[in-house]
Parts: C-alpha cells; structure tokens; sequence
C-alpha cells in the first residue's frame, strides 16, 4: 500500500516537472519569436513635402463669378469658374500683366486663367512671367459642294396672273325734284276735299230744313 502511494507520487512529481519544463522552453521561443519581429527593419517613409503654389488672390467681381479660361485671352475656351470673394493660389503672369494663371485642379494641367482687374493680389507679391499657350485653332466653316447643292434645287416656273378686268360702272339713279305746290298739269289734291266738304255742308242744311 505505501509502495503504491509512493509510486503515484512519484508520478505526479514527473508529470509536474515535465510540464514546467515545457512551458519555459515554449515561453523563451514565444518570446524570441517575438522580439524577432519587433527588431524588423522598417522600411523609410518618404516625407512628402508640396512646393509653395505661389501667392493667394481674392477673386472680386460683381457678379456671382468669374471665368477661368484655358488661355490668356477670351478666344480661349472657358474651362471653369470661380466664386466672387474665393481664395486662389496665383502661379504665374502674362508678359503683360493682363492675365493671370491660378491654381484650378481637375483640368489639363491643374491651372487656368484670369483677367488681372478680376483678382486682387497681396502687396509686393512677385510672379514669374509664363508664356501663354498657342492660340487655338477656329473652328473649321463647313463649306456646301455647289454641285451637291445644284442637284436639290427645283426650278418653279413662275405662273401668270389673270387679268384684271374693271367692273362695269355704277350707275346711281336720278330722281326729278318735287312741287311744293301739288301735281303738276292736274287736279290740285285740296280740291277734291274741298268740294266734298261743301256738298257735306249743303246736305247738312238741306236736311235742316226738311225737319222744320
């Protein structure tokens, strides 16, 4: 019985050490394991340092913006606009001075530009003088091939008008002017009336009479 108890003992003693043992060893490869990947060179990260876009403007205008054109004349097409009162990076100057050429991202070349009254520069800013681009080329006129055109064209021929004929003339009707006085050459109208009434009054008498 003691032998057994000494036995088991003796095991979990053996079991003990042996697990001891194993985690130190996993623990310092755990650990070198570690340290290797934080000692890892890492690589150098490029410090990206942006060049000075050149002195800031102030667009000024009266109304509500301005254009920003590909050239520095207005035969240039417009490219963009800019807001009255918005800040602009300037690069640059015509050898006049008449056009100014601003920082304008998102077309070719990431710049355009400005008539100069149109923009207001801090005092003493320096600009460098920039050449313009070439004048663009006018659009071409399309021309019509006479011939082609000969081909569409239809001769109407002209028609006659009929002739005109005047109407007869209007004839207005006259009427002789009339007598003041009855017909002429008969009977006056009164007289008939005239006469009736005294052979009425006669009657009128002559029945009177009678009565009496």
């Amino acid at each position: 019985m003691v032998n057994m108890l000494l036995n088991e003992r003796s095991i979990f003693i053996c079991l003990t050490l042996l697990l001891l043992a194993g985690g130190v060893f996993f623990g310092k490869v755990f650990v070198v394991q570690a340290d290797g990947r934080l000692q890892q060179p890492s690589p150098s990260i490029p410090t990206v340092t942006g060049t000075p876009a050149g002195p800031i403007a102030k667009t000024i205008t009266d109304q509500g913006q301005i254009n920003v054109r590909s050239g520095p004349t207005t035969d240039y097409p417009i490219i963009g606009f800019l807001l009255a009162g918005q800040d602009v990076p300037v690069l640059g100057r015509t050898p006049g001075g008449d056009w100014l050429l601003v920082a304008y991202p998102g077309v070719p070349g990431n710049s355009g530009w400005v008539f100069v009254s149109l923009l207001v520069l801090p005092q003493g800013s320096v600009l460098p003088i920039i050449e313009p681009p070439p004048t663009p080329t006018p659009l071409m006129t399309p021309t019509i091939d006479p011939t082609l055109a000969a081909q569409f064209i239809i001769d109407v021929p002209p028609t006659r008008l009929p002739s005109f004929t005047p109407p007869p003339p209007l004839v207005i009707p006259t009427f002789p002017p009339e007598n003041a006085g009855g017909t002429s050459g008969g009977v006056p109208m009164g007289l008939p009336i005239f006469a009736l009434l005294i052979v009425g009054v006669f009657g009128i008498l002559i029945s009177l009479l009678r009565g009496r």
